[in-house]
């Protein structure tokens, strides 16, 4: 059995949603306090404040508000548990000799939601036929309406409420047996900014994805709000909110276009073989230089979202037992290898054609995919391609919300 995400969207009415922003607003001001608690606490009395401790006072709170005594006392644990975690992260990359990025205080605005820890504990999930839409019951708020539908039924576990845009949504984290299929090909892809992806595979075919430039197609209304919103310098003025929210609402729908398109991409590769390989990226380190000269090409390096993508691809090859292979870039250098005779030549960015004393002639490209497949399948040699469905190459990722201890 694995955790999966299934995301709802709610329809909650006036009195509803007004409920609702109260309840927001109270789990960000007890994230604040508690985050303003742990500060204190450390510079007076050189104490760092522990999850359990916080724990402790938040019943003191409880019994001091009514506010709070209102709101279900998990759910209020979830978020501490939120401040508990973003201090072990700041510890770890202290510790790792990272940038630090000590715990920040959040706005309102950039508050996103709050969680709960059990099904049955201040929410239950109602859904419809056949597991489509349904109702939420949400305690001190009521039943709601919801819309959307998961891919795998299972057994409801935890729950997020967010709200992004203006919107509402509840996020329910499932256990679940999820069921995927795959091919018995093996296929290497290389991901770029003029085609989002190059691929070869086993049977010596070479085939390309457009990329659907999803920033591109909305640059000049992008920039008309963004200007919208920066004209106006008063940041209380109703006229400031409606441009926020104007441009949040367009920022959420180019969002929600590219991950529906890794998606659909991802699935039908995953469908279709039974080992993939992926060059390493570093989308930092390839967006964090060039200034001005670079600043068209590492938008539209962004605009891919590389990481998103082989995330996504990876959690779905993982459902289908594919073997997975990552490439190390900086090793293998597939742009600078010739696929034929090995051969590495140094070529700079602009030149799109590989060609070759040995008479390879194919697309930049092309080139890099039959090198990472050579790659791939000698490091896994022996291993049957007929019987690749049955394994699994890397770890489960985690997408169960984190638990409380």
């Amino acid at each position: 059995m694995k955790n999966r995400k299934v995301t709802y969207r709610l329809y909650p009415n006036l009195k509803q949603a007004e409920r609702l922003l109260e309840m927001l607003a109270l789990h960000q001001r007890i994230y604040n306090i508690a985050l303003e608690d742990r500060i204190r606490s450390y510079r007076e009395e050189k104490k760092s404040l522990s999850f359990a401790d916080q724990c402790k006072t938040l019943t003191l709170w409880r019994h001091a508000y009514k506010e709070l005594a209102d709101l279900n006392a998990q759910s209020l644990q979830v978020t501490l548990k939120r401040i508990d975690l973003a201090f072990q992260a700041f510890f770890r990359r202290v510790k790792n000799g990272e940038k630090p990025g000590f715990p920040r205080f959040k706005s309102l605005q950039r508050y996103s939601g709050w969680g709960y820890k059990s099904h049955g504990d201040g929410w239950r999930l109602f859904p419809g036929k056949q597991d489509k839409h349904g109702k939420l019951r949400l305690s001190n708020v009521g039943m709601i309406t919801i819309r959307g539908k998961g891919r795998t039924t299972g057994e409801p576990k935890t729950c997020e409420i967010l709200h992004k845009s203006g919107k509402w949504y509840v996020s329910v984290t499932i256990e679940c047996n999820p069921i995927r299929t795959c091919g018995t090909k093996a296929i290497a892809l290389d991901w770029g900014v003029e085609t989002f992806l190059t691929t070869h595979d086993s049977k010596e075919q070479t085939s390309r994805v457009d990329n659907p430039r999803h920033i591109k197609s909305e640059l000049k209304t992008l920039k008309l709000l963004q200007q919208s919103v920066s004209r106006k310098a008063n940041k209380q003025s109703h006229n400031r909110k409606k441009a926020i929210k104007s441009l949040a609402q367009l920022h959420s729908r180019i969002a929600n276009k590219r991950k529906d398109f890794h998606h659909q991409v991802a699935a039908k590769l995953v469908k279709e073989n039974g080992l993939i390989a992926v060059e390493t990226l570093s989308v930092q380190t390839m967006t964090k230089s060039g200034g001005s000269r670079k600043k068209g090409l590492n938008r539209e390096i962004l605009s891919t979202a590389p990481s998103q993508f082989h995330q996504i691809l990876k959690s779905k090859a993982e459902e289908a037992g594919i073997i997975w292979v990552e490439i190390p870039t900086q090793i293998v250098k597939p742009s600078q290898t010739c696929y034929k005779c090995k051969i590495q030549k140094k070529k700079a960015l602009s030149e799109r054609w590989h060609s070759c004393s040995c008479g390879a002639s194919c697309h930049r490209d092309e080139n890099s995919a039959r090198v990472d497949l050579d790659y791939a399948l000698a490091k896994v040699s022996g291993q049957e391609l007929a019987e690749v469905g049955s394994r699994g190459g890397f770890a489960m990722l985690n997408h169960e919300t984190q638990a409380i201890s």
